[in-house]
């Protein structure tokens, strides 16, 4: 049985290769919430507690239904984390999302 997704992230928003925002949608008992904001502290606390956050984008008109791309993760790499979608980041890096 796949691990059910606490989150959808949408859109990043970048500063000195650093996350600063991400815009995503959150799993609200068996429904998502609307577009949220977390800053880059809140969505780290999220995946160091065992939440499962995931790239993708929502289906027009179709509520709670997404087109899911890659897990998100937290790569420790010199001292320091990054919330990443690859094995060997060396920043915080989202595949794939766009900008904001």
């Amino acid at each position: 049985m796949a691990k059910k997704i606490d989150g959808v992230i949408e859109s990043v928003r970048y500063k000195n290769g650093q996350i600063v925002l991400v815009r995503a949608y959150e799993r609200r008992g068996f429904t998502f919430s609307d577009r949220v904001l977390f800053d880059r502290k809140t969505l780290l606390e999220y995946l160091q507690s065992g939440k499962n956050f995931v790239t993708g984008t929502r289906q027009d008109l179709l509520a709670s239904t997404f087109n899911l791309a890659k897990s998100v993760m937290i790569v420790k790499a010199d001292d320091r984390e990054y919330v990443t979608t690859r094995e060997n980041a060396t920043r915080d890096e989202l595949e794939n999302v766009p900008f904001f």
